[in-house]
Formats: structure tokens, C-alpha cells, sequence
């Protein structure tokens, strides 16, 4: 479905879909039952620590630019992070996959060739995460496991959870999938650490944000996608996001809520063109037609899709995920409960601090 489509149907203040309502019961009863099953079939606990970052409702909602901070903020802090992912998007002849710069996104998946370019961390994909999990910690990869898009995924063990929502759409409706955009019910929100909210803006000084969507929860905070430079696909020359002011630009964008990104690029003073594919799209040559004056703009998901045959004047606009310290040092606290909750004879451990 097309943004504005979706925009309309799901995250709009009526139930357009209403008359599907059974099929929305249905869905849940389903989800339900499978994340019973998933739960009673998983292992109780893993060696060390595992993250999961995802959301409730479908779409995108900015989860690996998440992920690529928490990454950072985790090195940062002495952890040697290895993200999961279900690689979606690609397929491979073997399981696990590790995701090098080499790798080829109809391999991988755009999301997990994008983080390991981003972070230059171990990327594991496997359909089945638990499988994932198990062959990179008996491969020495890290110790602390991070899952993109896994909230879910109920056999994988997890130790932290992080809900992250569009702050400008929301819940939406509310409803269930397919008359609304969610995945689980709000109620699921009661049981995350956290809950972030991309695109709300941070709040003033002594300001804290106590509740989403009628849920109460003790850390629910801010986040901003800030664009941090384009780079040009071919020549690899880097300027500043601003010189897009004035300029005509074409920006296509194969990704979950490609509003946001024609509406960055117009907060950048950008003239854009919109050409908006559906997610994790295939791109072709054709895809990238652009005028002779026109810069064309893309997502660093999309970019890696792309090199090869991309046009001169294709360019990436980087975006850096920004929270807050408070949030940062929450996360990291913690981080270092939960291992300090694994029994000792699971693994050896480096002091984090």
C-alpha cells in the first residue's frame, strides 16, 4: 500500500477497515497462540545478555538506526556487540550467515548489510535467531547479543526489550492488523524496559514523559534521526546534509515510512520529488531516472541495493539516531544488571564496569 493509503486506513482517527474486524480477531488469536508456543519451546536463558529492539505496530519506525547507536554506546562502554538479524529481504544457501562488506543485499537483506556497514560489528542472520544466537556465541563473536526487529520472535530469550513507534503516527487507530497497524495490543507495552518514541522531540529540563497510548511505563523517551552527511554512492565524496537547501531533488526511498524521509529532506530546504517504493524493494536501473539538474537521494538501506548501477548524481543521506544520556545511561545500567544476573559458570565475562 502506498504511504498516504496507509496513512488514511490505519493511522487516520476512524476504522475504514472495520468490516474486517474478524480477520483482526483472527489475527491475534493466532499470534497469541503461536507466541505461547514459542515461549514454551524457547531456552530459559543465554549466556549473556540479549537485546531486542522491535515494535508493535507494522512499519518502519527507525529500529536499525537504534540499533546502530546502541551499538556504539555499547563499545563504547568495553561490550563487543553482535546483532541479530532475521535478514529479511535476502536469502541465502546457509545458515547462519555472517554479513561481510562483500556480502551481496539479496544474500543478506538490505537492514543487516546497512548495520555492518554502519557499525563494523559482527551482523548474523538466520531465520531462526535462536540458531543464530547459539553459532555466534560458539564462534567467540561477542557478549552481548542485539536483535533487530525481534519483538516477536518469542523463542529467542531476551533480557531487555525496547519498543520503538513513529511518534507522529503513533498507535494509529488502534486496532489490529489488518484493520489498524498493530501487531500485538497496546496492552504489550506494560511488559518492555523501554519505549522510544522517534520524532517527538525532547523534552524541557525536569519534563519527563510518564505515558504513551494510555500505558503508563516508568521510560519512555525521546528520539531524533539527525541527518549527518551525504555521500556520494560512486565517488565516495562526502558533503554536508545543508547543501541540499535550494536544490531539486529527486528521493526515492524503498522503506517502511517513506514520508518521514521526503519530510527530512524537506527540512533540510531540499524541492523534493517523491518517489516512494514499497519496503525492501528490489531496485532496477530504471528506478533511479532523475533529471539532469536533479540530485537524487536515497536511504543508506536503499544504497546498498544499489551500488553498481547507481547514476553519478546518486547521493546517500547518513542519519544518526539521537537520545538522550539519561536514557543512554538507563540503557547501560541496564545492561549490566542482567549480566550481572548470569551465573557465573555460563561464561567468562570482562569487567564492563
Amino acid at each position: 500500500m502506498s504511504t498516504s493509503l496507509v496513512d488514511r486506513l490505519w493511522y487516520g482517527r476512524g476504522r475504514p477497515l472495520a468490516l474486517l474486524t474478524p480477520l483482526a480477531w483472527l489475527y491475534r488469536a493466532v499470534s497469541e497462540s503461536r507466541r505461547r508456543k514459542a515461549w514454551q519451546a524457547r531456552n530459559e536463558s543465554l549466556p549473556v545478555p540479549v537485546v531486542v529492539v522491535g515494535n508493535i505496530t507494522a512499519g518502519g519506525t527507525g529500529k536499525s538506526p537504534l540499533t546502530a547507536r546502541l551499538v556504539q554506546r555499547m563499545k563504547q562502554e568495553g561490550w563487543k556487540p553482535v546483532i541479530l538479524s532475521r535478514g529479511y529481504g535476502g536469502k541465502s544457501n546457509h545458515y547462519p550467515l555472517l554479513v561481510s562488506e562483500g556480502t551481496s543485499p539479496g544474500v543478506s537483506g538490505d537492514e543487516p548489510l546497512m548495520l555492518a556497514q554502519a557499525t563494523g560489528c559482527p551482523v548474523v542472520v538466520d531465520p531462526e535467531r535462536c540458531r543464530g544466537a547459539a553459532w555466534a556465541l560458539e564462534n567467540g563473536l561477542g557478549d552481548v547479543l542485539i536483535c533487530d526487529d525481534g519483538l516477536q520472535h518469542y523463542r529467542l530469550p531476551r533480557d531487555i526489550e525496547l519498543a520503538v513507534f513513529d511518534a507522529r503516527r503513533g498507535i494509529g487507530n488502534g486496532a489490529i492488523i489488518p484493520v489498524g497497524p498493530l501487531r500485538e495490543p497496546v496492552e504489550r507495552l506494560g511488559s518492555v524496559d523501554f519505549v522510544i518514541l522517534n520524532g517527538a522531540g525532547f523534552p524541557e529540563a525536569g519534563e519527563t514523559l510518564d505515558s504513551f497510548a494510555g500505558v503508563d511505563h516508568p521510560d519512555i523517551h525521546a528520539m531524533e534521526l539527525v541527518p549527518s552527511a551525504l555521500v556520494n554512492l560512486n565517488s565516495g565524496e562526502t558533503v554536508p546534509p545543508e547543501k541540499l537547501k535550494g536544490k531539486p531533488v529527486r528521493a526515492v526511498a524503498g522503506i517502511g515510512n517513506p514520508g518521514r524521509f521526503f519530510d527530512t529532506l524537506r527540512g533540510l530546504g531540499a524541492h523534493v520529488n517523491e518517489v516512494p517504493f514499497p519496503d525492501h524493494h528490489h531496485f532496477r536501473p530504471e528506478d533511479l531516472a532523475s533529471g539532469a539538474l536533479e540530485w537524487l537521494v536515497m536511504t543508506a538501506k536503499d544504497a546498498v541495493k544499489c551500488r553498481g548501477f547507481a547514476p553519478d548524481n546518486a547521493w546517500v543521506l547518513t542519519v544518526e539516531a539521537r537520545v538522550s544520556e539519561p536514557f543512554e545511561q538507563r540503557f547501560i545500567e541496564r545492561l549490566r544488571e542482567c549480566s550481572g544476573q548470569l551465573k557465573p559458570h555460563d561464561t567468562e565475562r570482562s569487567d564492563h564496569g
